[in-house]
């Protein structure tokens, strides 16, 4: 699927950046509606965190547009920020300064006054379960409670914006269960989400679309069922041990891998005729398991086939 989008709240178009020989941007391309989940996934070195530093302004492009809500954010960057909650990838909390005051620095951040900042304080810490911490100094927090109070502050100005940078790496189950609720509720409000995650089933758990990103730039883009239709599936089937051993096509032999002393697993875009087929050679299976294509095959195949960064054309 074409990268290009029609316009959102958050719209990124041909963004390049070089860091010496290296290209970390390489014509970055991607559009946020309001009330969507993008769940932006790429292997270590795809240009992700690249992508959110230029967003919130840390990092100047060699080339390429960004625009916030309508706002220039590369000619108005401090208006651009006011609209942005961003949780990084790696923690960012002062040690010394408790949760309590973390939140209403960034409630103040995002323009809120102080009844107002002190009533979205509270609101976000009963939902991210952070209330019998507020007093807490973050350094003698728990990870997950930090992790949690890093999103939190990204969520306390209710920010039309949302960049969640792998926001649940390394944290525990409740932890991670109680920040993809707030994401949703925030989706949910009219919030446009970018979700940076290694995780895949996150994004299935948040019903998210996905922006596949390769060698600095966005190689694929849409929702999970779209980009997943046309990817073969796998058949599973569990032999009986004491049954004869099928005798396959040289077709179905081609598409088929052993599982164990007695499975196979047949690689398939069409189920039931490759089962009739399989069944066909007189084979008994005590057991069989269709498995549709999810985004481990969508990430596997996108990165088999998408051409390597053609660095000489962009050469400095």
């Amino acid at each position: 699927m074409d990268a290009e989008g029609s316009g959102g709240m958050l719209a990124a178009r041909g963004l390049r950046k070089r860091y010496g020989g290296r290209t970390a941007l390489d014509g970055f391309t991607l559009d946020v509606g309001p009330g969507e989940i993008t769940g932006l996934i790429g292997h270590n070195g795809a240009g992700k965190t690249t992508f959110v530093e230029v967003v919130t302004g840390l990092v100047r492009p060699d080339a390429g547009r960004v625009e916030v809500c309508g706002t220039d954010a590369l000619a108005h960057p401090r208006a651009a920020r006011a609209l942005l909650g961003v949780a990084p990838q790696e923690l960012a909390l002062y040690p010394t300064v408790t949760v309590r005051e973390h939140l209403r620095l960034f409630a103040g951040l995002a323009g809120l006054r102080r009844g107002a900042a002190g009533r979205s304080v509270a609101a976000v810490a009963e939902e991210l379960m952070l209330g019998d911490v507020l007093d807490r100094r973050c350094a003698v927090l728990s990870g997950g409670q930090r992790r949690r109070t890093q999103a939190a502050a990204a969520m306390v100005g209710a920010s039309r914006v949302l960049l969640l940078d792998e926001p649940t790496a390394g944290a525990d189950p409740e932890t991670r269960a109680a920040l993809l609720a707030a994401v949703r509720a925030r989706a949910a409000a009219g919030a446009a989400v970018v979700y940076t995650t290694h995780y895949l089933p996150e994004l299935v758990d948040l019903d998210a679309t996905l922006a596949v990103a390769r060698d600095g730039r966005v190689v694929a883009r849409g929702a999970r069922a779209e980009l997943t239709r046309d990817l073969p599936g796998e058949i599973r089937v569990t032999l009986d041990p004491a049954g004869p051993r099928p005798v396959l096509p040289e077709e179905l032999r081609a598409r088929t891998r052993p599982c164990g002393p007695d499975g196979l697993r047949i690689a398939t875009r069409n189920p039931p005729a490759d089962l009739a087929t399989l069944l066909g050679t007189g084979c008994a299976p005590t057991a069989v398991d269709v498995r549709r294509p999810d985004l481990d095959d969508l990430y596997a195949a996108l990165a088999a086939t998408t051409p390597a960064r053609r660095e000489a054309s962009h050469a400095a």
